[in-house]
């Protein structure tokens, strides 16, 4: 079985993660509407 290509935590969490959304205006708009809809927002 061929598996994908693994992306390092670290690399995925600066990428995707918190801090880099918060980082932005659309990141925070992002996050928002996430708390909005009563997602629970994960911080790593």
């Amino acid at each position: 079985m061929h598996y994908p290509h693994k992306i390092s935590r670290k690399k995925k969490i600066r990428a995707i993660g918190f801090r880099k959304r918060m980082s932005t205006r659309k990141g925070r708009k992002i996050i928002n509407s996430k708390r909005r809809n009563g997602r629970k927002i994960g911080v790593r």
